[in-house]
């Protein structure tokens, strides 16, 4: 196995939304930003080679939109998704799998490509996953989501015959499940993981905070876990549990999950891939007197 990080665009969004309830007092000591309150971000992709398969995580912002959408994001940088697949020896034709974390714009934006008048795939030799509960809520958005799901992300890679679902660990359940008074009843057990296998070496963290049925990859490299952290932990700088973005659909989840996968990933000695932070892509963590945080920074090709 080989991984690769891909780097795509930098992005700005305003900063106040990235960070929350966090003062820019505080949080403009770790992201500095601009004159329009708007700080820098990555749009930090993940490329597995296993085998015959070839598995991108994400994709990036993509380039059909037109000026008036890119004008309010400022994307800059010298880096395309084009450019760091044929840094590391591959092109868009080489993938097999993409596993979109999730359908905002910023991570899946990249599936399509806009030929003349078609919308056709950009990766036409690969699946795409996804799964039923996030594609059910970026193809019927509610009201606050609803400018992030954009349809021609979106509803081309169904119509291509390329998409998958992958199992949601909830519907395994489901055989158990009661009906009272015409009610159908799911009992969670309490130490139920959510969590299921894609492949010998990758598993998918379901999680729920920042928009429905959101998928963390966690891969086994090395005697290590490598986990893909999207907008669960956009950076480093969204460790410390107040941290959660303007974005989330459920703050409170958020910050439930984040304690959850952060006590785990201490415990088990996770390594954070991240997707968005503009500096750092990989960290380990250590207990402090102030909580888990980061104990050391670090790129992907030095692990």
């Amino acid at each position: 196995m080989k991984l690769y990080s891909i780097e795509t665009e930098y992005f700005k969004l305003d900063g106040g939304a990235m960070f929350g309830v966090v003062p820019k007092s505080i949080w403009n000591k770790l992201n500095p930003a601009d004159e329009n309150n708007l700080c820098n971000w990555a749009m930090r992709c993940f490329l597995i080679e296993d085998g015959n398969k070839l598995i991108l995580i994400d994709n990036g912002v993509g380039n059909k939109q037109d000026a008036k959408f890119f004008g309010h994001y400022y994307l800059h940088g010298e880096h395309t998704l084009d450019s760091s697949l044929k840094k590391a020896g591959f092109s868009k034709d080489d993938i097999t799998d993409v596993i979109l974390t999730h359908l905002h714009f910023d991570h899946c934006g990249g599936s399509i490509d806009r030929v003349d008048d078609k919308l056709v795939p950009a990766f036409k030799n690969a699946t795409y996953w996804s799964n039923k509960q996030h594609w059910e809520s970026a193809t019927n958005p509610n009201d606050r989501e609803k400018a992030s799901f954009l349809k021609e992300n979106i509803l081309p890679i169904q119509e291509s015959g390329q998409l998958k679902f992958i199992e949601h660990p909830l519907e395994r359940l489901k055989e158990k499940a009661k009906k009272i008074d015409g009610i159908t009843s799911i009992e969670i057990p309490k130490k139920f993981k959510f969590e299921t296998k894609f492949s010998e070496n990758i598993s998918l963290l379901f999680v729920n905070g920042h928009t429905a049925a959101m998928m963390l990859p966690k891969i086994n490299y090395n005697s290590k876990t490598i986990v893909y952290m999207a907008d669960l932990l956009p950076s480093v700088y969204h460790i410390p549990m107040p941290y959660v973005m303007g974005y989330d659909m459920f703050p409170l989840t958020t910050m439930n999950e984040k304690k959850s996968f952060l006590t785990e990933a201490l415990k088990n000695d996770y390594i954070l891939f991240f997707e968005h932070d503009p500096v750092n892509e990989c960290c380990n963590l250590h207990q402090t007197e102030r909580g888990i945080r980061q104990k050391e920074t670090f790129r992907l090709k030095d692990i």
